[in-house]
């Protein structure tokens, strides 16, 4: 009966943890990492490259916008705070596949494709495209969720190294925790999914997880000073001051 009551206890209080989050998240923030989820999960049905010993697919165009994103979550709300937020983004991710493969899967008429091409297979290609694969839509949700991790847990044990907030402190905690949170990400996707989807080789696969992650830093060295001016007009204007108290009371981080 105790461990029921403590169970019990347990999921109210992260019941009303997530809610108060929720509350204090900036929703922009939040649109753009869940939107960027999304958007990486459609875009990864197609190849950008596809060389002897280099392939991308299109997901690296979007996907550092997630990871923007969590950076800037786990330096003002910390590392689980963020976590959940690109949890959200995985729920949402797999709702809106679910919604995709409802449409492909029914007799709703023909895509705009289908009256230029004049020809059924527009309609089976495009369908299959946004219906996807089981292992597309796994892939995606496997690799996300654990590069979540390991770029904000990585992200707030290096802002622990340093004693001032700095522009220098926030390139380094994020540039790190991005390009092996990316890896990471990328590694999974490409054994899960492209080995299957594009025939990948295992150099291919490691070349892809590797470049792709240079890219990925590459966009978010480009974008880290907003990143990082947002940052402080969140500290200056006290943005989620409430649940930052009360995650340091808690000891949530």
């Amino acid at each position: 009966m105790k461990t029921i009551s403590k169970l019990k206890s347990r999921i109210i209080f992260e019941v009303d943890d997530f809610k108060m989050l929720l509350r204090h998240i900036p929703p922009i923030t939040l649109v753009l990492a869940t939107l960027s989820v999304i958007l990486m999960n459609l875009f990864a049905n197609k190849e950008f490259v596809n060389y002897k010993y280099l392939a991308l697919d299109c997901g690296f165009l979007v996907s550092w916008m997630s990871f923007l994103a969590m950076d800037m979550l786990t330096r003002r709300f910390g590392a689980r705070a963020a976590i959940k937020v690109a949890y959200i983004g995985i729920f949402f991710n797999l709702l809106c596949a679910a919604l995709f493969k409802l449409i492909a899967i029914c007799n709703f008429g023909n895509w705009g494709e289908f009256y230029n091409l004049n020809s059924p297979t527009a309609n089976d290609a495009i369908n299959n495209t946004f219906g996807g694969n089981w292992y597309i839509l796994f892939g995606s949700t496997v690799a996300y969720a654990f590069s979540s991790i390991i770029n904000c847990t990585i992200n707030q044990a290096l802002g622990k190294l340093f004693k001032g907030k700095s522009f220098k402190e926030y390139t380094i905690r994020s540039y790190v925790s991005t390009i092996v949170g990316q890896i990471a990400d990328n590694l999974l996707f490409a054994f899960i999914v492209s080995t299957v989807l594009f025939g990948w080789t295992l150099s291919q696969c490691i070349a892809c997880s590797i470049v792709g992650a240079l890219f990925e830093l590459l966009s978010e060295v480009i974008f880290s000073p907003i990143g990082y001016r947002v940052c402080k007009r969140w500290e200056k204007e006290k943005i989620g001051e409430s649940y930052i108290r009360y995650a340091a009371q808690h000891k949530l981080n």
